[in-house]
């Protein structure tokens, strides 16, 4: 079939929209690395844009040397792992149950939960909570209190809506219970946004670390972003070293963006993992009668 020019015209622009997107999203990246791979000098005299200048590997070799960092990347991968597993349990484990019309109170567990999205008690009796529970300066603190997002949960069990009734009363025309119908026929058609809430999970457990600044005061348990927050809070006093002379110039500013890269690189890895399971799982609920 022959395009029109209209279409190729349209082509053409939707292709270079989408460029436009790339390099917007990708500029910042590389001037950060480049920045991290650049000398003090360079970076004093604002010469570092898209490209090193005076290639060194100063900054990440401080960063690698540094036993916190390393324990923080490795604390913070089994943080996200955990997290995002025990998350997608609670969110299936949630949204299967009200996909059921014969549920007795579904209508008000449903209006609960979402209440819960709109409303909170707040951060200090939180606190609070978790200070009863013993939960403060422990791992639990990092996990429990945040792995369950109503929003993610509502996305899940509006994708079981989505699922022809028909295979579950088949199966449990078969003999088949409410776990067996889950594992058999609706987790394997799920792939998709199992997929994309397993996403949303990791990284935002790895970006995230105000709940590591509000409980939790062992450094041994800090994810790597909450050394990020406290690097970058104390570049005022890395550079009043450096204008007294204690640093090199420009050290504090390469250093910042050696650790931010670092912090970044591995969850940015994840994004082309898991896209292969959102191509499969898409097939998969394509191909299901």
């Amino acid at each position: 079939m022959i395009k029109s020019k209209k279409s190729r015209y349209g082509d053409w622009i939707v292709v270079f929209l989408c460029f436009l997107l790339i390099v917007v999203c990708l500029l910042p990246i590389l001037n950060v690395l480049a920045r991290s791979l650049s000398s003090s000098e360079a970076l004093i005299k604002n010469k570092v844009w898209l490209w090193p200048v005076g290639l060194n590997f100063d900054a990440y070799k401080m960063v690698l040397n540094d036993s916190k960092y390393t324990w923080s990347l490795i604390w913070t991968a089994m943080l996200t792992v955990t997290g995002t597993c025990l998350s997608l349990f609670m969110t299936t484990i949630c949204a299967y149950p009200l996909t059921y019309e014969k549920l007795k109170g579904r209508r008000l567990f449903n209006t609960i939960i979402i209440f819960t999205m709109y409303f909170n008690a707040g951060t200090i009796p939180m606190y609070l909570l978790l200070k009863d529970l013993n939960f403060l300066n422990r791992p639990v603190v990092l996990i429990v209190p945040y792995c369950l997002s109503v929003f993610n949960m509502i996305i899940m069990r509006s994708f079981f809506y989505g699922i022809p009734e028909s295979l579950r009363e088949s199966a449990e025309l078969d003999g088949a219970g409410p776990v067996r119908v889950l594992v058999s026929i609706y987790l394997p058609m799920s792939t998709p946004v199992i997929a994309t809430l397993a996403l949303f999970y990791a990284v935002g457990r790895w970006n995230g670390f105000s709940d590591s600044l509000m409980f939790v005061k062992k450094r041994e348990y800090y994810p790597i972003q909450h050394w990020l927050y406290l690097l970058i809070n104390s570049m005022t006093r890395i550079e009043t070293t450096t204008v007294e002379g204690f640093a090199p110039p420009g050290l504090s500013e390469t250093l910042k963006s050696a650790t931010i890269m670092f912090a970044t690189v591995p969850i940015l890895c994840v994004y082309p993992w898991l896209q292969k399971y959102f191509i499969t799982g898409a097939t998969l609920g394509a191909i299901k009668e």
